[in-house]
């Protein structure tokens, strides 16, 4: 059994990457995996809506459409909830099957505070992202952000903002699951339910951070409880003295890990849902960080991506009527971002879900 555990495991998470990061690629392009990267990223519920709508009429199409807006387009605390599972999962399923094991050969006694403190830290910080001020603008400090950054002519021309009425600054943007303007726009965020923006960019790098090196810290301690028990146990001299196995990694590495899976499969499994973490929030972090040095957000760079291709679409147009465009009267008109941004983090909020389910059920 524990080893179907660990295969549905890796499976799920395996075929999840890629609908979620591959499925929109032109290799898979009218395959069932872009079909399933669609119905991850927002064609779920357009097939729901559709289905029950054939079922229960219209008034059962404007339910699912009700819990679709809810969900998906206003502020709500679901993803901010399945985070705290996560983590008190992820933390009591360490404390119950681990924590007798320290100190053990290779993990001295102090993890069993440091990893208790580590993990409070991750809370605290979490829910400083969750709490802070982005960066609202309002009439007092519109102002203020005003002059904070100057106008391009290309991505931000001096305009107000139809909704708050307002004068809308440079970088920033008026959110439309907030519904509020805010400096400095970086994306929303499912999981802190809050935007991202100029006043909380630093505390949702702390975060991201943070984890990254918990679960990375995670994935050391129970790796080390592991090969101490191995080492406890003398499997290696069991194994190369009794059973004649030649002495090499080669030749042991297939016992030892049918070993541990057989009498160690919750922390095998705990190990591989905090290595998989490890790279997928590493991966997020150091793509943030790049933003941050070369200073640009992440909705500007689906702003840029928009703005060449409307200067690529200019430039391969033929006639008078396409290429007698003006640049700047037009640019900005030009220049609104598709709502890819929502497709995409869509795609790694249903990975992180995928990925923690599966940790749930199979642990």
């Amino acid at each position: 059994m524990a080893d179907w555990d660990a295969i549905v495991f890796i499976a799920i998470v395996l075929v999840s990457s890629v609908i979620c990061f591959c499925g929109h690629w032109p290799i898979f392009e009218g395959t069932p995996i872009q079909s399933l990267n669609y119905c991850c990223t927002g064609g779920c519920f357009d097939l729901l809506e559709k289905f029950v709508g054939l079922v229960c009429g219209a008034r059962g199409r404007h339910v699912v459409s009700s819990v679709e807006h809810y969900c998906c387009e206003r502020p709500n605390p679901i993803l901010q909830l399945f985070y705290f599972t996560i983590l008190g999962g992820a933390y009591f399923a360490f404390v119950g099957t681990s924590f007798q094991y320290i100190p053990g050969p290779y993990v001295s006694v102090v993890h069993r505070y440091l990893g208790t403190v580590s993990v409070v830290v991750g809370a605290v910080l979490f829910l400083l992202t969750s709490c802070s001020d982005p960066g609202l603008i309002t009439s007092t400090n519109v102002s203020d952000y005003l002059t904070m950054y100057p106008y391009d002519g290309i991505l931000y021309e001096e305009k107000t903002c139809s909704t708050c009425n307002l004068a809308r600054p440079p970088r920033s943007k008026h959110c439309s699951i907030c519904g509020r303007c805010v400096a400095r726009f970086d994306h929303h965020c499912g999981w802190t339910n809050t935007c991202i923006g100029e006043n909380n960019l630093r505390y949702f790098m702390a975060f991201l951070f943070w984890h990254c090196a918990l679960c990375l810290y995670g994935t050391f301690v129970i790796a080390a409880i592991v090969a101490g028990e191995v080492k406890k146990r003398n499997l290696v001299h069991l194994l190369t003295f009794y059973y004649g196995v030649e002495p090499s990694l080669q030749k042991l590495s297939p016992y030892v890990f049918q070993w541990v899976l057989a009498f160690y499969s919750q922390q095998l499994l705990l190990l591989l849902f905090l290595g998989i973490l490890s790279l997928l929030l590493t991966g997020f972090f150091g793509y943030h960080l790049y933003l941050v040095l070369t200073n640009i957000t992440t909705n500007e760079t689906y702003k840029w991506e928009s703005y060449k291709r409307w200067k690529q679409h200019v430039s391969s147009s033929e006639g008078p009527k396409v290429t007698s465009v003006d640049g700047s009267a037009s640019s900005s008109e030009q220049v609104s971002s598709p709502r890819l941004v929502g497709g995409y983090l869509r795609g790694a909020e249903f990975l992180g879900i995928a990925v923690g389910f599966s940790f749930l059920l199979c642990g």
